[in-house]
């Protein structure tokens, strides 16, 4: 295939020709100015050379003396020789040549214009005369206020030109220079060009830039891209979504932006934006041993949470009704080997009074609260707390009759809130006790758990609603409380954390204003 000229060898072949056409544009005008001083550097000569003599009282006798030639010549050939002119010619005012370089000639009309000159004035001009073409001048002899001669000076063009050849060196030498120069700096740009392009060609650069942002723009990842200045480069669509970045901002959330300005790398690091929990993944990206900066990727790991959350409620409802499963089938043998002894009363009323417990908290539940999710929700955790030894209890001023807050919402801030104070009396000494309140009124909706755990230090209130605090160890904890946080902060609501009613425990109370 064809190799294509890279953007490099493209940009340094132009320089190369802009380059030589200014160079060469420049000695022109170099050579046309040379030239031109040239030809007025001899014109002044000859002008000069002409006034001299004219204005020399040995010429002025010699014109009126009986042989002027006799005299002139001689003179005016070594005047010639020392001033480097190529003729002297003196004449009579009828142009009849006293004087002249080759011999043969005087005697014979001068050829060239004098009018000027007779009038007393000054003749410069451009003229092919006997030698040649010249540039020579002609000036009035003057003896008193009689014009008594002409004396014309001369330089041949060619003359002129031997002289400019003489410079030829030297202006060729400084157009070699500066065409070296200018290439040399041509070459050590395209020479870094190159490397910033890494010898790609302009197409190849387009395609490149079209399939990457066709990529960037398709992935279904966030991708934040950090320079090596620790500033965002770019952020794509996907990843403006996830942090719920506007487009032509970058004001990141407080954790992405954290986690950024550390540099250091991760993998499946939860992160907080908005009301979303992201997965996300940054790793140091480098190019021939250089540091380019920093990579950020990142998932949505909500609604993979809120699944995993209802898997664990639908597992341990489920562990709650296989142990409720074993506890009927005793009581049911009870009650039948009671009644098979005779006693049937007293298995009727053992039976009664275990069907009325299990309708009395479904009862209280369902009656306090009309949202069914929210229902379902606490008789869920109510099970989940038998299994576990804990006591949930339900408080008679419980209320919840409308949809004050979206339920999801809802869901989110009592399903963590008994999460965790189940997690915290779960190996507690007994009693083992979580009490739960929602209630709700005109201007709020209050929820309140309660619980007979260790308890939370009171210095460390403010810390445990922040992603990643939590009292045990391992991946996935630390989330919850933070994701109650993020849902009062969204609604501008509150939470606080406050002892227990007992001498244990703790009370986590979060108010969100109804809307």
């Amino acid at each position: 295939m064809r190799r294509r000229w890279s953007i490099a060898g493209q940009l340094f072949a132009l320089q190369v020709l802009i380059v030589t056409l200014l160079v060469a544009a420049g000695t022109a005008g170099a050579v046309l100015l040379a030239r031109r001083d040239a030809r007025n550097a001899a014109v002044e000569e000859v002008t000069g050379v002409a006034q001299a003599i004219a204005h020399s009282p040995f010429v002025a006798d010699a014109l009126t003396s009986p042989d002027p030639t006799a005299l002139l010549q001689p003179y005016t050939e070594a005047t010639r020789h020392a001033t480097g002119t190529d003729f002297i010619v003196v004449m009579a005012p009828d142009r009849t040549r006293y004087t002249h370089t080759t011999v043969s000639l005087i005697g014979k009309p001068f050829a060239g214009t004098v009018g000027a000159a007779l009038a007393g004035g000054t003749v410069i001009e451009e003229y092919e005369g006997s030698l040649g073409d010249s540039w020579r001048t002609v000036v009035p002899v003057r003896k008193g206020n009689d014009i008594i001669g002409l004396v014309s000076v001369g330089i041949t063009t060619d003359n002129i030109n031997r002289s400019l050849l003489r410079q030829v060196p030297a202006v060729a030498g400084a157009t070699g220079v500066a065409l070296l120069l200018a290439g040399l700096g041509a070459w050590l740009l395209s020479r870094r060009l190159r490397r910033l392009t890494h010898g790609l060609g302009p197409a190849e650069m387009t395609r490149m830039y079209e399939y990457y942002d066709a990529v960037l723009h398709s992935v279904r990842e966030g991708l934040v891209v950090v320079d090596r200045d620790g500033q965002v480069a770019l952020i794509n669509d996907e990843g403006r979504r996830l942090l719920g970045v506007p487009e032509g901002k970058l004001d990141l959330p407080a954790e992405a932006a954290e986690l950024i300005a550390s540099r250091r790398t991760t993998v499946d690091e939860p992160v907080l934006a908005g009301d979303r929990v992201l997965v996300a993944s940054q790793s140091e990206t480098r190019f021939e041993g250089r540091s380019l900066g920093t990579v950020l990727t990142l998932r949505d790991h909500t609604e993979l949470r809120e699944l995993t959350g209802e898997l664990e409620s639908v597992r341990g409802l489920t562990a709650a009704l296989q142990a409720q499963a074993h506890e009927a089938a005793n009581r049911l043998h009870t009650v039948l080997t009671m009644v098979e002894l005779g006693r049937t009363e007293e298995a009727i009323d053992l039976a009664t009074a275990e069907l009325a417990l299990a309708q009395q908290l479904t009862d209280q539940v369902v009656g306090a609260v009309e949202e069914p999710a929210l229902a379902a929700l606490l008789l869920g955790k109510s099970a989940q707390a038998g299994e576990r030894g804990v006591e949930l209890t339900v408080e008679p001023d419980s209320r919840l009759d409308s949809e004050r807050v979206p339920t999801r919402d809802l869901l989110t801030v009592v399903g963590n809130l008994v999460d965790n104070a189940l997690e915290a009396v779960a190996l507690a000494e007994p009693p083992r006790r979580v009490r739960v309140l929602v209630r709700q009124d005109e201007r709020e909706v209050l929820v309140r758990v309660s619980d007979t755990g260790p308890g939370i230090p009171a210095d460390q209130a403010d810390a445990a609603f922040r992603r990643g605090w939590s009292t045990k160890q391992g991946p996935g904890r630390g989330v919850g409380l933070s994701l109650v946080r993020q849902v009062a902060d969204r609604y501008g609501g509150s939470y606080a954390i406050a002892s227990g009613g007992d001498e244990r425990g703790a009370t986590l109370t979060v108010r969100l204003p109804a809307s």
